[in-house]
């Protein structure tokens, strides 16, 4: 009976040891999950309706409305036509999100358009979304806000003149790789860095407008007189106006992505939509009125900088403020966008139609460090030849194609999925007028007047088609034979795993 005792005794404390074992990796588990969720929904677990406000109008205001405006009055060439342009880009955003509202609480599942396409139309539409998003819009985006950080961060130290074009490339490629680092080696940092960034933006987007109704009530209303005076419009230079407009406006869809994160979605998601883009497009109106106190049409188009010219005449001798608050607010939208850059390649990834290796998470820093990369990568690709206007109009029209076949989609699953909820239900108007504005924009200016680009735009979200037959749906072997090797030498360099290993 002793030795049976004994023996139970140990066995006690054997089991103890066990459990106390146990207990005490489980926090470093319990921690790498919550890390991991972090990292897929990094804006926390609960967003009332004032945080999915402020989301969009963080997300929206970046870059493009210090860069768009002269490009949008190139187009129309009169202050009145550019200020209404700027009006009706943010009524189409508004229409747009919340058509992706509806989108987002049917199907509630991450990846932008890419589950939306692939619910109405099909894999190889959604396959040609992903394709096109990973090699063309994204890193397209990316090097677009970076070639405006650069001729901000740039322009002051070259008054009187251009900036060398050598020097703004070479800037840009050094703020992409350093995003790069940064959103590779740590979520919190790139989410710390971006909330800086955010109140800095919005800080110059106040100084800016305030200073232009300050001047207003001055009297200062010359450059308004005759506004629709010698406007050029027509329809190919109204929709290339709207490229650059709805350039500045790009990311009025980002809501969709945190539709699980949000308090009461199906009242906070349209409202958000409702009250956070006019108050954008109220702001980006005010702008424009502000830059138009100061300078006359001929000014504005041959200013290299449009708010560091802003600035000079408005805040001297504090101008330097101008320049440097653009910067953080470029720089903001850059880290936004490579923040968010792995989403959708998780989403192709699981269904086979991106490398494998692009939806693995590091283990070490918990980011996702490979689909980073690429796109830091593909980007300072974009950012050696291309100036800043020709991105954005082949970046716009590439997305406009995905924007409408998805809002398309939204009209047929109407009546092919009848039986899936719609706890928000736009009028059928909005959808069909969006649809109709979308195939405008992409026509329009293909009619009118066609360029090259365009159509090796067209050719290469085409090719997207070769891919998919030849590595998705027939699935060679000798690529999976090449494939193989490469994805585990690059998971052993990069130390990176599988999403669903870390979480699980």
């Amino acid at each position: 009976m002793g030795e049976e005792s004994l023996k139970r005794r140990k066995g006690e404390d054997k089991g103890r040891e066990d459990r106390q074992s146990i207990q005490s990796h489980e926090p470093q588990t319990m921690n790498l999950q919550k890390q991991a969720k972090l990292f897929l929904f990094p804006s926390g677990p609960c967003v009332g309706l004032i945080s999915g406000i402020c989301m969009i109008v963080g997300t929206i205001i970046g870059s493009g409305i210090f860069v768009s405006p002269k490009s949008v009055l190139a187009n129309v060439e009169a202050v009145g036509p550019c200020l209404a342009i700027w009006a009706a880009c943010g009524v189409l955003a508004t229409l747009g999100a919340l058509c992706f509202a509806e989108l987002g609480t049917m199907i509630t599942k991450s990846g932008g358009e890419y589950p939306y396409l692939m619910e109405a139309f099909g894999p190889i539409p959604a396959f040609l979304f992903s394709w096109t998003s990973l090699l063309v819009t994204k890193p397209s985006s990316f090097a677009i806000i970076c070639l405006s950080f650069a001729e901000y961060a740039s322009a002051p130290f070259y008054p009187g003149c251009d900036p060398p074009q050598a020097v703004i490339k070479c800037l840009a490629a050094a703020a992409i790789v350093v995003i790069t680092i940064v959103n590779s080696l740590s979520v919190k940092l790139g989410s710390y860095l971006q909330n800086f960034l955010t109140a800095a933006k919005m800080i110059i987007v106040t100084i800016i407008i305030v200073s232009g109704i300050v001047l207003l009530a001055q009297g200062k209303t010359d450059n308004f007189k005759d506004s629709f005076k010698g406007s050029k419009i027509s329809v190919s230079s109204i929709s290339l106006a709207f490229y650059n407009g709805l350039w500045a406006y790009d990311g009025w869809n980002q809501l969709n992505y945190i539709t699980e994160e949000l308090k009461n979605p199906y009242r906070n998601l349209p409202l958000s939509i409702i009250i956070g883009i006019p108050l954008v497009t109220v702001c980006y109106v005010l702008i424009n009125v502000s830059y138009f106190t100061v300078m006359t049409s001929t000014e504005l188009l041959q200013s290299q900088a449009v708010a560091v010219t802003f600035g000079d005449r408005v805040l001297y001798p504090a101008s330097w403020i101008v320049p440097l608050f653009v910067v953080f607010s470029t720089l903001g939208s850059a880290n936004g966008t490579c923040f968010t850059a792995g989403r959708l390649v998780y989403v192709a990834g699981r269904e086979g139609h991106m490398l494998k290796i692009l939806s693995y998470i590091s283990v070490k820093h918990l980011t996702p460090a490979p689909a980073i990369i690429f796109y830091g990568a593909i980007a300072i690709i974009y950012v050696i030849p291309g100036d800043i206007n020709s991105l954005i109009n082949y970046f716009s029209f590439a997305v406009w194609i995905f924007y409408g076949l998805t809002v398309l989609a939204l009209i047929v699953m109407r009546f092919t999925r009848k039986e899936l909820k719609r706890p928000i239900r736009v009028p059928i108007v909005i959808p069909v007028i969006v649809t109709l504005v979308a195939i405008v924009l992409v026509l329009a200016p293909i009619i009118s007047a066609p360029e090259l680009p365009y159509l090796y735009c067209t050719l290469f979200i085409l090719s997207g088609l070769i891919v998919y037959a030849l590595f998705v749906h027939l699935k060679f072997s000798w690529a999976q034979k090449i494939s193989k090797p490469m994805t585990m030498h690059l998971q052993m360099l990069l130390e990176v795993v599988p999403e669903e290993d870390i979480i699980e």
